[in-house]
């Protein structure tokens, strides 16, 4: 079977649509998801959950640790791993 050179699977619409999110995706993977857009319904609703999701970690108040809290994790971790042996 021959690949067509502008319409693409929902695989491949799929990664380049997360690609599109981060600035990743060429203006050519950008032209051929905006073609799978145009006529495919689960593209669509992937792609709009996907910014959803995305506008919804962007506005979270998570709190995460720092550097140093970090570090002081993953020694206690090697500690009590080391303990284990």
């Amino acid at each position: 079977m021959k690949k067509s050179i502008l319409f693409i699977t929902c695989e491949e619409a799929h990664h380049i649509c997360d690609k599109n999110q981060y600035g990743e995706a060429t203006l050519w993977e950008r032209v051929k998801l905006g073609i799978r857009l145009s006529w495919c319904q689960i593209t669509r609703a992937y792609t709009k959950r996907n910014n959803k999701l995305t506008k919804l970690i962007e506005n979270s108040d998570a709190n995460c640790l720092n550097s140093e809290e970090k570090d002081n994790l993953q020694k206690q971790f090697e500690k009590e791993l080391s303990k284990q042996k």
